[in-house]
């Protein structure tokens, strides 16, 4: 129990630090490079991970009781691992990916709530609108949206293709390549690299098989 608690933890306060960090000193959109290949980009983003959204208003309450599930059934999950004495290989990628919907889970529930500015949904144009400034800290309540309507902090940005085509090249000539474009954050990471890990070692992870 103890390293699923210290694994958590520690990916929930870097991840949470870094994400406020950001917003409170980053405008939207704002890029910096940090070394040849990697950016610091800051997005706000309403859906899952790496950008990915859906259904305006609708699919964002959806992500986030999906969220919920998923956290209430990962308890109930280690609760039954633990008492098994499941090995480390199992419980500490599934605490990665535990941390990383933690994390993603409390950016869409509370930064509505104590910011002052941030992405919110237009059901008018079916579109979400991004703000201008930096956004600070408000009263618990008197952010710039509700419960549960706050965006998604991402900022990790790894172009290490980004090429303009000259014109005269053939077929792609004039477009812009960019690989790999998704931004993305440490909650991000912390659910794709656990995801691997018990992809790699799924034969010492899960020796019976995958039961519930």
């Amino acid at each position: 129990m103890k390293k699923i608690l210290a694994v958590t933890f520690l990916i929930l306060l870097i991840d949470q630090a870094s994400k406020i960090y950001i917003k409170t000193h980053f405008n939207l959109d704002d890029s910096i490079s940090v070394f040849p290949g990697f950016k610091l980009t800051f997005v706000e983003n309403p859906g899952m991970a790496y950008g990915f959204h859906f259904g305006g208003i609708i699919g964002k309450y959806f992500l986030v009781i999906v969220r919920i599930c998923l956290i209430g059934g990962m308890i109930y999950l280690f609760k039954k691992w633990l008492q098994k004495g499941e090995s480390n290989y199992l419980l500490i990628p599934m605490a990665m990916i535990f941390a990383g919907a933690i994390g993603n889970l409390i950016d869409g529930m509370f930064y509505g709530l104590i910011f002052d500015s941030g992405t919110v949904y237009d059901a008018s144009i079916d579109r979400w609108i991004g703000y201008g400034g930096i956004s600070k800290f408000v009263s618990f309540g008197e952010g710039y949206s509700t419960f549960m309507k706050g965006c998604v902090v991402d900022m990790l940005h790894f172009p290490l293709v980004d090429w303009n085509v000259p014109e005269n090249f053939p077929i792609i000539g004039g477009k812009h390549i960019e690989f790999f474009k998704y931004i993305f954050n440490i909650a991000d990471s912390a659910i794709t690299i656990g995801a691997v890990f018990l992809l790699i070692f799924r034969k010492k992870a899960f020796p019976n098989g995958l039961e519930f």
